[in-house]
């Protein structure tokens, strides 16, 4: 259900409401000012696309995404690819991988994909996000020092050029960075200012010491930049060509994923603040169809903002209106000041950036994990991590994700045991069926777990320790709750190979969903004759038994004879 149609039938539009919604908006999108423009810059575009981003992507998000008080924008995880695709493919280019991704961000909501992309492990997402910290922190040196811009497009490269241009630092530039650092951290603790977020803090006070003072040397937006305009660009389209769009599909890939896993983030964080339950599917709607639109505005991707979001809840929002408020609030701003932001100096965005990555780094979740996790996620979280920094953002996702799937294959599969079941334990079963002991020359195996393709080496072992041939083996089924084809296709050459050297394989007691799949596969036939198949253990005996062959030689129906 639609965020905006949840508030409605909740009765959270009547006025009681609106003034905590409107307080919320307004503080977020104060909030939201610095941090649009800082990201915008950081992704090689201009400061005021940040603002249209966080403008029609909050807007649009609110409206129809799946979560009430979720708050979207540009965001500091973004920064990396985005910066690479500008590099690549021009501004052009990224406004057109935004609107592909907006489609593939759409279609997967379409498909129910929301909760999937809930199980990427926790090694993986940490690991890339402190990986994009530290691209992040490193690449705002060049503004935060005032250093020439570095060559090549390695990390390590530009990290050794950084390195070296470190001692003709701008002091001027530094100065004014560390002050705007200092202020954005400790702003709050300012008497008067508990209120005012540290990033609007520290952006005022350095535009107003420039403004005031003129250091040369000093970068700003409206020596970067030429300004900011007021309003809302026309609407215009990027160029589309196919090999265009052939040429941007990875990169559309890559920010659809990103931004599925931030904006589903995002929403968790706000069901966990506001005890809400967000619709992970039309979340994924939503910031699909605002990131079609936002290229028509000159934006870039958005996604949801976990640290506006949670501004935003604190500040009293319990509903999209405060979404819509904070997007009002962006436009008003663009409208009556944007000529005051021209003397917004790069190094106090820079300095802003600095806390975004340090807070997007969770350095003490990550050492905590690194210190408490087991070594295998600890591998996975740090492989992750060094990929991310040191190669690519998709390759480190790729290669996390398919290490922690294969650590997870390898536990499962150690979870599956196929046991021989001896007489002893069976006996309250067979004396309930006037039994007193299992027939001669029969074996009893029990596959205990998920029958799939891990699991297929446990029951050639099992069976293999079987040195003498009995007459039968049965094998029960009934605690087994999936099994894949890998798996029958192993029961069934078990089975052969059994059968060639005179031991019959007789299975039993699977559950329903198991025994459609041993049917389709064609391991069960009606054909059978003798059946391979019975419906309890029971009547499996009773077919291992001569004596009894005529009173339990009867199948499933169906399925036997």
């Amino acid at each position: 259900m639609i965020a905006v149609v949840e508030a409605a039938r909740a009765g959270l539009f009547k006025r009681e409401h609106w003034g905590r919604n409107v307080v919320a908006g307004v503080v977020v999108g104060v909030v939201a000012l610095p941090l649009a423009m800082a990201f915008a810059i950081a992704s090689g575009v201009k400061p005021e696309q940040g603002i249209y981003t966080a403008i029609i992507g909050g807007l649009v998000v609110s409206l129809f995404g799946g979560s009430r008080i979720q708050i979207a924008g540009p965001t500091g995880a973004f920064i990396v690819i985005l910066a690479g695709v500008t590099a690549q493919h021009g501004i052009d280019g990224l406004l057109l991988a935004t609107a592909m991704a907006g489609v593939i961000l759409i279609l997967l909501g379409a498909a129910r994909f929301g909760g999937v992309l809930r199980f990427i492990p926790d090694p993986v997402i940490v690991g890339f996000t402190a990986g994009i910290a530290v691209i992040i922190w490193v690449g705002q040196w060049k503004d935060f020092f005032g250093l020439p811009a570095p060559a090549g497009t390695h990390f390590h490269e530009k990290l050794l050029q950084l390195l070296g241009s470190l001692p003709g630092l701008h002091l001027a530039t530094t100065g004014l960075a560390l002050l705007s650092l200092a202020l954005a951290v400790y702003g709050p603790r300012i008497p008067g200012l508990a209120r005012v977020p540290g990033p609007l803090v520290a952006m005022v006070a350095a535009t107003a010491i420039q403004a005031a003072v003129g250091f040369d040397g000093v970068a700003t937006i409206a020596s970067t930049f030429g300004g900011i305009p007021r309003g809302l660009p026309p609407l215009s389209l990027p160029a589309v060509s196919f090999e265009r769009l052939i040429t941007l599909v990875p990169a559309a890939f890559t920010i659809a994923m990103l931004g599925a896993i931030e904006s589903l983030l995002s929403a968790v964080v706000a069901d966990g603040m506001a005890g809400t339950r967000h619709d992970s599917n039309q979340e994924l709607i939503g910031q699909g169809v605002a990131n079609l639109v936002l290229p028509l505005f000159g934006g870039f991707a958005a996604t949801g903002a976990i640290a506006r979001t949670a501004t935003n809840f604190r500040n009293g929002a319990n509903s999209p209106l405060a979404g819509v408020v904070h997007a009002l609030t962006l436009v008003l701003i663009l409208l009556l000041l944007a000529p005051l932001a021209a003397q917004v100096p790069l190094c106090a965005l820079a300095a802003i950036l600095f806390m975004v990555s340090w807070n997007m780094s969770e350095a003490r979740h990550f050492l905590q994990m690194v210190k408490t996790a087991p070594r295998t996620d600890v591998f996975i979280l740090l492989i992750t991590f060094l990929l991310t920094v040191f190669a690519d953002l998709v390759v480190a996702v790729n290669v996390g994700v398919i290490l922690a799937m294969l650590l997870f294959l390898r536990r499962m599969s150690t979870a599956v045991e196929v046991l021989r079941i001896d007489e002893g334990a069976l006996q309250a079963e067979l004396q309930g069926n006037g039994r007193s002991k299992l027939p001669p020359d029969v074996l009893v195996y029990s596959i205990d777990g998920p029958f799939f393709f891990g699991a297929v080496e446990n029951l050639e072992q099992a069976l293999a320790q079987t040195h003498t041939d009995p007459r039968c083996i049965v094998i029960r089924l009934n605690r087994v709750p999936f099994v894949d084809i890998t798996g029958i296709q192993a029961l069934e050459e078990a089975t052969q190979n059994l059968q060639r050297r005179g031991v019959r394989v007789l299975l039993c007691d699977a559950r329903p969903n198991v025994l459609r799949r041993l049917v389709r596969a064609g391991l069960v036939r009606k054909s059978d004759d003798p059946p391979r198949y019975y419906r309890d253990f029971h009547e499996a005996l009773g077919a291992c038994d001569g004596h009894a062959a005529a009173a339990g030689d009867q199948a499933l129906p169906g399925t036997g004879r």
